[in-house]
């Protein structure tokens, strides 16, 4: 984004998000699965259900909310990112350390070629810098790698193994 004076104002604007966001982040995520799926889903407690989620995760997380509009004729949200703080517990000999899970990056389609998605991922890397996270982690989907390897994330290395707990056999 331009500097006051330096050019003109952006079209957009990104903020950190409160619980004053949640039914826009709650909309935003509705029409991520909807964009994707091709069709409106029929779900009368995700409202809520999100809701809760918000409330558990927002001690651990930090979301940053992409709005169109202005004070005088109201704000739209157009996009949204959050970062999970994973704290390392301290062993003998090293205090642990911070690392940062980037997730649920979503930007309305109408949006996604003017620049908000880099401008997401900025505040999100941003904050790593300033919470000073040794790491910042995501799972991109296949049509979002190409974007996150040109801002500089490269594939993790073979440490990281997965378990999906109900498909062991009892």
């Amino acid at each position: 984004m331009a500097e006051p004076g330096t050019g003109p104002a952006p079209e957009f604007t990104i903020r950190v998000a409160d619980e004053r966001d949640l039914d826009a982040l709650a909309g935003l995520r509705r029409a991520w699965f909807e964009e994707r799926s091709g069709q409106p889903v029929d779900d009368a407690g995700f409202e809520a259900a999100f809701a809760q989620w918000w409330r558990v995760e927002l001690p651990r997380r930090t979301f940053w909310l992409a709005e169109v509009g202005s004070e005088r004729a109201g704000y739209t949200a157009i996009g949204s990112i959050n970062v999970v703080e994973i704290v390392h517990m301290p062993r003998p000999g090293s205090r642990g350390g911070r690392i940062g899970q980037v997730g649920n990056a979503f930007v309305l389609n109408a949006f996604a070629d003017r620049g908000v998605p880099r401008a997401l991922l900025s505040e999100a890397v941003e904050h790593a810098r300033r919470r000073r996270y040794r790491r910042l982690l995501l799972a991109p989907t296949a049509g979002s790698a190409a974007f996150y390897r040109r801002a500089g994330f490269s594939p993790a290395d073979d440490s990281l193994l997965v378990l999906d707990p109900a498909a062991l056999a009892d």
